[in-house]
C-alpha cells in the first residue's frame, strides 16, 4: 500500500542500446566513425556539426532541428575502433535529456561489421515531477530514435546493404 519505490526519488540513469550489421570492412566504418566532426555527412536527425578534432579532449558542436548540443570526446581508440564522448552542454529544446555519454564501437563480423552504439542518460527534467516531453519516456524515445538512425545513416554512408 505504500507509494512506488522511485516515486520521491529523482531520475535513474536510462540507456539506449542498439546495433547494427554492415556489410562494409571494420576499417571502412571505423574511418567515418574516427572523423568526431564527420556526423553530419551521414547521421540524418545531423543538420550541420563541427568540431575542434578527432582525439581525446576534442569537442564539437551538432545542430539539430531544434537547436544545438555541444559534446565532448572523451576516448578515441583506433586500435579498438571505440568511440566515447558526452553531452558537455545541454539543450533540452533540442535533445530532452539532460546529460548523457555515450559509447559507439566497430567489431568484425561475418560478411563485413557489427556496430554498437550504446548510451546512458537522464532525462531533460530531473525534478521529481517532469512534464511528458522531459520525461523518462520521452529521454528513451529521443536517444533510441537518434541512435537508430544515426546507424541506419552509418550503414548508408558506409555501403552497407
Amino acid at each position: 500500500m505504500g507509494l512506488a519505490p522511485l516515486s520521491a526519488h529523482g531520475p535513474t540513469p536510462q540507456k539506449a542500446d542498439e546495433t547494427i550489421m554492415i556489410s562494409a570492412p571494420p576499417e571502412a566504418v571505423w574511418k567515418i566513425l574516427a572523423d568526431f566532426g564527420g556526423i553530419a555527412g551521414w547521421h540524418p536527425l545531423v543538420k550541420k556539426a563541427t568540431a575542434t578534432g578527432n582525439e581525446a579532449g576534442a569537442e564539437r558542436v551538432l545542430t539539430l532541428e531544434k537547436g544545438e548540443v555541444k559534446e565532448g570526446l572523451d576516448e578515441a581508440d583506433a586500435g579498438a575502433m571505440r568511440l566515447a564522448y558526452r553531452l558537455s552542454q545541454e539543450n533540452i529544446e533540442a535533445l530532452p535529456v539532460s546529460f548523457y555519454t555515450a559509447t559507439i564501437e566497430v567489431k568484425p563480423a561475418a560478411g563485413g561489421s557489427e556496430v554498437a552504439w550504446s548510451a546512458r542518460f537522464y532525462r531533460g527534467d530531473t525534478s521529481n515531477f517532469p512534464p511528458d516531453e522531459l520525461n523518462d519516456e520521452a529521454a528513451v524515445a529521443a536517444m533510441t530514435d537518434f541512435v537508430k538512425q544515426g546507424l541506419e545513416g552509418l550503414k548508408a554512408k558506409a555501403g552497407g546493404q
